[in-house]
C-alpha cells in the first residue's frame, strides 16, 4: 500500500452560515490522492460546493483541518494558493471585457510570466482544448457557444500548470452531446497531465462515467465514498437511490431501443 500523502485532505472540517443555523458542511473527513478523479455527488443543499470552495479558501472553514499538498492552508496566503489550484466553475466564469486569449493568460500574467511565453501558453491550451486558434483567440465570451466558454474556462484552470483542478458543475449547464464531448475530453486531459481533479455534480450517470472515485454527500454530511462499484454495495437508501438512476436510465434506454427496433 502506498504511504504517499493525499493531495488534497479535509479532516473533520465543519462550515456553517446564517449564525451558525445552516450547517452546510458537517464533520468531513476525505482524502483525494494525487492523480485521482474523485467525483462529489449530491443535491441541492447537500455541502458539495462548500466542500469545494474550502479547498482553495474561497470560503473559510469553522473547524478541522484542510491540508493541500501537504500544507495547513490556514497557513498559506489564500491568493497564492488559488493561483496554483485550477478552478472551472459551471457558467465558465470569464471576463466579460476580455478576449479568449486574454482570459486565458490572465493567471500567468499575475504571476509575472513574460508575454511571449503567455502567448506561446494560450496557443499551447487552446489546442489542448480543441479550439481552433485563429478563429477563437480574439473573440469574446459572448461571441461564445456554452460548450466553447466552458472549453476556454478549462484552458483558463489549467494555464498555470496546476496539479489540482477543483470542477463545479462544469457540464451542468450544456446540451447532451456537447456535455458528452467535453466530459470524455476533459476525462482525457486529467489522464494526459496527470492531474487530481475533484468535480462537483448532482449527476450520479456522469460521475460513475469520469470519476474514479465517488463521495456521497446529503444534508451536509459524507454518507459514503468508493468505486462505483463499491457504491453499489452500500446499504444507505440514498445512495442506493442514487445508485439506481444510471441502471434505470440505461435499461429504460434499452428497452425504448428495442421498442423502435421491433416496430
Amino acid at each position: 500500500m502506498s504511504t504517499a500523502l493525499p493531495l488534497i485532505a479535509y479532516e473533520h472540517v465543519g462550515k456553517s452560515f446564517d449564525g451558525g443555523r445552516v450547517k452546510a458542511v458537517d464533520d468531513v473527513t476525505l482524502e483525494v490522492a494525487e492523480g485521482e478523479f474523485l467525483a462529489i455527488v449530491g443535491g441541492s443543499g447537500s455541502g458539495k460546493t462548500t466542500l469545494l470552495r474550502l479547498a482553495n479558501r474561497l470560503i473559510e472553514a469553522d473547524s478541522g483541518l484542510i491540508r493541500v499538498e501537504g500544507e495547513d492552508v490556514r497557513a498559506v496566503d489564500p491568493i497564492g494558493l488559488r493561483r496554483r489550484i485550477g478552478y472551472v466553475f459551471q457558467s465558465g466564469g470569464l471576463f466579460p471585457h476580455m478576449s479568449v486569449a486574454d482570459n486565458i493568460g490572465i493567471t500567468p500574467k499575475l504571476l509575472g510570466t513574460r508575454a511571449n511565453e503567455i502567448s506561446a501558453r494560450v496557443d499551447e491550451l487552446l489546442d489542448l482544448v480543441r479550439l481552433d486558434r485563429g478563429q477563437h483567440r480574439d473573440r469574446f465570451p459572448h461571441e461564445l457557444s456554452g460548450g466553447q466558454r466552458q472549453r476556454v474556462g478549462v484552458a483558463r484552470a489549467l494555464s498555470a500548470k496546476p496539479r489540482i483542478v477543483l470542477m463545479d458543475e462544469p457540464f451542468g449547464a450544456l446540451d447532451p452531446l456537447t456535455r458528452d464531448a467535453l466530459g470524455d475530453d476533459f476525462r482525457a486531459l486529467h489522464e494526459r497531465l496527470g492531474l487530481t481533479t475533484v468535480m462537483i455534480t448532482h449527476d450520479m450517470t456522469e460521475a460513475v462515467l469520469l470519476a474514479d472515485r465517488v463521495a456521497v454527500m446529503r444534508a451536509g454530511r459524507l454518507l459514503a465514498e468508493g468505486t462505483p462499484a463499491e457504491l453499489a454495495k452500500s446499504h444507505d437508501p440514498y445512495v442506493g437511490e442514487l445508485m439506481g438512476t444510471p441502471r434505470r436510465q440505461a435499461a429504460r434506454l434499452a428497452e425504448l431501443l428495442s421498442r423502435d427496433g421491433a416496430a
